[in-house]
């Protein structure tokens, strides 16, 4: 199949572009990281009409495409976001969404919040001094819970939660006696301490979250067993390749500034772009940049043609555009000179944002050891 956009999702797609010019340029996105405010939730309502969190809910929740291919039009709202370093919590939400709208007895009054923006919920996976541990479902995780009346009790600590001080929900998985759960856990439940934590990105916000013999019914249990085994692996697809996509934007508009750079600024009465080794090392950018894109959008359309089948596809786009994304950020730096390392250029803030994603869902590394466990699997 092609991978070109239709007509409908290329409208979308500049509809998104035009929203974020509009309503978070980078003058806001500053203001906003000096604040220390994640996002507006009047704005991401905002963002949630014009569909960025109903691709992958059912139509008798609210949800609904464009096209038919959710994953390809996430991502292209996923690289309009980096491309202008804004603010929300797009991908942990639609992480949450993958595994919530996909279970046979979805939690509908939740996602139709979410998917309307009213209720943010954000997915709490990571522990301190663990990596993505969902890309080994063999190693059990820390955070317990322990079966009580119809409910469980949730104890363990959570970091690395996106938008965890904005939250109204969290997404928890834990360890059961019976193998992973993943609990619906309001933030002002009692026994529940949000702790903001620093974080590179001016507005990619995240927090650490402690759960003290926290109290879970049993209408807030999202999955159990298989279902719960089935619900991770979809999330940590959803964020990885979202978040690729959100590295290709970044790595973009970096490159288009730097690019703009060589053509205005002169020495001995040459253009930067004139002298054949910067345009080698430009050259090469792009040619980065193009391999990352490419990467980022087949994995976008192997999850829109079989979701099960394409953690391949996706743990190479998020290792590869994870390795590359932040070497042209880092060369854009150097070729923009004295200037690209100043706290008011805005290169900085591109550079802030593809290290954060690098980092998150799963390092190049880590999805490196998942494509050889891949490759082990299918060999035995």
């Amino acid at each position: 199949m092609t991978n070109d956009p239709t007509a409908d999702q290329r409208l979308f797609q500049s509809t998104t572009r035009e929203f974020l010019a509009e309503t978070v340029p980078v003058s806001t996105v500053r203001a906003l990281g000096e604040a220390g405010t994640g996002f507006d939730r009047t704005w991401w309502r905002r963002a949630a009409e014009l569909g960025w969190t109903a691709m992958l809910v059912p139509e008798s929740l609210g949800g609904g495409t464009v096209s038919g291919r959710p994953m390809t039009e996430l991502a292209a709202v996923a690289e309009e976001l980096g491309r202008a370093c804004a603010p929300g919590p797009f991908i942990t939400t639609n992480a949450v969404l993958a595994g919530l709208a996909s279970d046979a007895r979805p939690l509908g009054e939740v996602v139709t919040a979410v998917a309307a923006g009213e209720t943010i919920v954000t997915w709490a996976v990571y522990e301190p001094g663990r990596d993505f541990t969902v890309l080994s479902p063999g190693q059990a995780l820390r955070t317990s819970a322990e079966p009580q009346g119809d409910g469980y009790r949730l104890n363990g600590v959570k970091d690395r939660v996106e938008a965890g001080d904005q939250a109204d929900l969290f997404l928890v998985t834990a360890q059961s006696a019976d193998g992973p759960v993943q609990l619906l856990v309001r933030a002002d439940a009692p026994g529940v301490t949000v702790t903001p934590a620093w974080t590179l990105d001016l507005v990619r916000r995240t927090a650490r979250v402690t759960f003290e013999n926290v109290a879970v019914s049993a209408d807030a249990v999202a999955h159990t067993g298989g279902a719960a085994v089935a619900a991770l692996r979809a999330q940590a697809r959803t964020a990885a390749v979202l978040t690729a996509a959100e590295l290709v934007g970044a790595a973009d508009a970096a490159l288009a500034a730097t690019l703009s750079w060589l053509f205005d600024r002169y020495t001995f009465g040459r253009q930067l772009a004139s002298y054949q080794a910067l345009k080698h090392r430009m050259a090469d950018n792009k040619t980065w940049l193009e391999a990352c894109r490419a990467t980022a959008t087949a994995a976008a359309a192997a999850w829109d043609d079989d979701p099960a089948c394409a953690g391949e596809a996706i743990s190479i786009a998020k290792s590869y555009v994870g390795a590359k994304a932040p070497v042209i950020a880092q060369d854009c730096v150097q070729l923009h000179g004295g200037i690209g390392v100043t706290w008011e250029h805005d290169l900085h803030l591109y550079l802030r944002r593809i290290t954060l994603g690098r980092a998150m869902y799963g390092t190049p590394e880590e999805h490196r050891r998942h494509i050889t466990d891949l490759l082990d699997t299918a060999a035995a």
